[in-house]
């Protein structure tokens, strides 16, 4: 097994798309299982010929949706991930700082 240099500026970013990753399909896992059990709530407690679609039973899957499609975005499509513009700034001041004291 290949063992990685820590320090390496690649291995640092590859790491934090790692974590990105895991981050998105851990928030993909929740949204998907929180929601499956608001449907089954939902759909137990509806009242006889009530329909099932109405609004107040995609309040939630509607607007985490949106919040998960951000976060599909910052991971998915770098070009446009400011996120990681920033942290990269942000990692390169932190070092010049250290370099200076």
């Amino acid at each position: 097994m290949e063992r990685f240099d820590e320090n390496d500026i690649e291995y640092q970013r590859a790491r934090r798309q790692v974590d990105r990753l895991r981050g998105f399909y851990g928030h993909l896992f929740a949204y998907v299982a929180v929601n499956a059990m608001i449907v089954v709530y939902n759909c137990m407690h509806l009242k006889p010929g009530e329909s099932y679609f109405q609004f107040k039973n995609f309040f939630t899957a509607t607007f985490w949706g949106i919040g998960l499609a951000a976060h599909a975005v910052t991971v998915f499509l770098p070009r446009i991930n400011f996120i990681r513009k920033w942290e990269d700034n942000k990692i390169k001041e932190l070092m010049d700082k250290q370099e200076k004291h």
